[in-house]
C-alpha cells in the first residue's frame, strides 16, 4: 500500500474510520479506497494507483476533477467572503436562481437553496403537504430520495429504508421499470396505459383522494437507472391532473443535461413538473441543493424560514461556474453522444454475455443489470464481484438496483469517446471473467 503522510496506510485509515464512523455507512470494495487527487476523469487512490473514474463521486463530480474554471471561481469567492447566510443579499444566489428558474419551465418560478438532495426533497415535501393540506404522498417503487426522516419514508428500496416510522402516508406506484414488471411483456403504449391505470386505481383505493404530490425520479438513481418508456410520465401526468395532484421531479441525479436529452430529466419525457429538486452535480461536488416551484407553492408557508448555509456564496459561485462550463463545452450534447456510444457497446456486450440481463438508462446514466446465467434471477454477488474486478483493472463504477445487482456507469459529463472506449474494454473483460467464474462447473 502507498503511504500518505497525513493518514498512514489505507489499512490504518480504515481502522480509524471504523473507530469513529457508523457501522451502517457503506464503503465500496473489500479493501476500501481513499481518493486523494483527481484530474479530468481520472483519480489517484491512496494505494498509489490511477483509476478511470466512471462513478463521479456518486454523480456529484458533474464535469470532472480539477476543472480550472471551477477552481478559480471557488478561490476568488473564498478570498472575498466565505459565508453570510440568507439573512443578507447574496448576489451569486440571485444570479443562480434566475438561471435555474428560467430553465425550469415553471411559470413565475421561485428557488430555495439548501445543502443536499435529502434537504431539497424535504423542502419540496414541506411545500407540497402545506399547499395541499395533506400528508399523503405518492412515490415510485424502486425510488431513492434521501437519508432524512421524510425522504426515507418516500424511498421505495428496502435496503435504503432505515425505518418504517414516517411523518407521511406514502403509497407506492409503478415506476416504469419493465424488466421485472408483470406488465413488462406489453408493447410500450399498452405498458404505459397499464401503469397509468394502476396509478389511478391506487389513488382511488389507497388514498383519501387528497394527495400532496407524486414524487418521481425521471431516471431512478439508486434504483439501478430504471427508465420508463417514452410516454410513461405523460400518461401519469394526465392522471395526476384529473385529481389535482402536483408532480415533483427529483432531479438530484438527472439534472443539468446528464440525460443528454434535456436540461432536466423530466423534460426529456416531454413533461413539465410542478416542482423540481436538485443537488449533487450542480456545484461539482460542493454541498448544494434546492427546489424550484411556482410562487404560489413556494410562498404557501406561513412561518419564517431561512437557510444558514443554503445559498452559501462559495457554493453558488462554484455552481455558476459549473453551469457556464456545461454550456460553454456543450456537455449535454456530449452526454448524448458518448452516452449513446456507451449504451450501444454495452448492449453488444450484453448480447454475448449470459450474466447481463439488461442495459438501460439515458445519456450518462447507464445501468447494467446482472443475473444468474440462464435466468432472470438477481445476482447481487455478481455486481459486487464485478466492482472488484473492474477496480483491479483500473476502472471505478457504482452499484445499485432494488436488489443491489445493477452496475451504475456514470462518468463526468466531459468524458471523451476514447475514455469511454477504454472503460468498455475493461467492462467487457471484467464481465467475461465474471461470467466464466459463474458458469464454471463446481468441483
Amino acid at each position: 500500500m502507498a503511504m500518505d503522510e497525513r493518514t498512514g496506510t489505507d489499512a490504518a485509515l480504515l481502522e480509524r474510520h471504523r473507530n469513529v464512523m457508523p457501522d451502517w455507512m457503506t464503503l465500496y470494495y473489500e479493501e476500501p479506497l481513499e481518493l486523494v487527487s483527481g484530474k479530468g476523469r481520472h483519480v489517484v487512490g491512496g494505494d498509489g494507483r490511477t483509476y478511470l473514474d466512471f462513478f463521479g463521486g456518486l454523480l456529484a463530480t458533474m464535469v470532472g476533477h480539477d476543472i480550472e474554471e471551477i477552481g478559480e471561481a471557488i478561490r476568488a469567492q473564498s478570498h472575498r467572503i466565505l459565508h453570510s447566510s440568507t439573512l443578507y443579499l447574496i448576489r451569486s444566489q440571485v444570479e443562480l436562481a434566475e438561471r435555474i428558474a428560467a430553465r425550469s419551465g415553471i411559470p413565475d418560478a421561485r428557488v430555495f437553496f439548501v445543502n443536499s438532495g435529502s434537504e431539497a426533497v424535504e423542502a419540496a415535501l414541506l411545500l407540497m403537504t402545506t399547499r395541499q393540506r395533506s400528508n399523503q404522498v405518492l412515490a415510485l417503487r424502486g425510488s431513492y430520495h434521501g437519508r432524512s426522516f421524510g425522504t426515507v419514508a418516500t424511498t421505495g428500496i428496502r435496503a435504503w429504508s432505515a425505518t418504517s416510522l414516517s411523518p407521511l402516508n406514502v403509497t407506492y406506484v409503478h415506476s416504469g421499470y419493465r424488466y421485472r414488471s408483470p406488465f413488462g411483456h406489453l408493447p410500450d403504449d399498452e405498458f404505459n396505459r397499464a401503469c397509468a391505470d394502476e396509478l389511478k386505481t391506487m389513488i382511488e383505493t389507497a388514498t383519501s383522494g387528497s394527495v400532496a404530490c407524486l414524487l418521481a425520479e425521471p431516471v431512478q438513481g439508486a434504483g439501478g437507472f430504471a427508465t420508463p418508456p417514452p410516454g410513461f410520465f405523460r400518461l401519469a401526468k394526465e392522471v395526476l391532473d384529473q385529481y389535482d395532484i402536483p408532480l415533483v421531479s427529483d432531479e438530484v441525479q438527472s439534472g443539468w443535461g446528464r440525460t443528454g436529452k434535456a436540461y432536466f430529466g423530466m423534460h426529456a419525457h416531454d413533461v413539465r413538473p410542478d416542482a423540481i429538486t436538485f443537488a449533487k452535480g450542480l456545484a461539482n461536488g460542493l454541498a448544494v441543493g434546492g427546489v424550484v416551484t411556482d410562487a404560489r407553492t413556494m410562498n404557501c408557508l406561513q412561518a419564517n424560514s431561512i437557510s444558514t448555509a443554503g445559498g452559501n456564496p462559495v457554493a453558488m459561485s462554484a455552481a455558476l461556474a459549473v453551469l457556464d462550463y456545461i454550456e460553454d463545452h456543450d456537455l449535454q450534447r456530449n452526454a448524448d453522444l458518448v452516452g449513446g456510444y456507451l449504451r450501444g457497446e454495452l448492449e453488444a456486450i450484453a448480447a454475448e454475455n449470459p450474466v447481463v440481463g439488461e442495459v438501460r438508462g439515458m445519456g450518462l446514466m447507464l445501468g447494467v443489470e446482472l443475473v444468474r446465467p440462464g435466468s432472470r434471477d438477481v445476482a447481487p454477488e455478481a455486481a459486487a464481484a464485478c466492482l472488484e474486478i473492474a477496480r483491479r483493472r483500473g476502472l471505478l463504477i457504482g452499484r445499485g438496483g432494488l436488489y443491489g445487482n445493477v452496475l451504475r456507469i456514470t462518468p463526468p459529463m466531459s468524458v471523451t469517446r476514447e475514455e469511454a472506449r477504454e472503460a468498455l474494454t475493461i467492462l467487457r473483460e471484467s464481465l467475461a471473467e465474471l461470467a466464466a467464474a459463474m458458469v464454471a462447473p463446481r468441483s
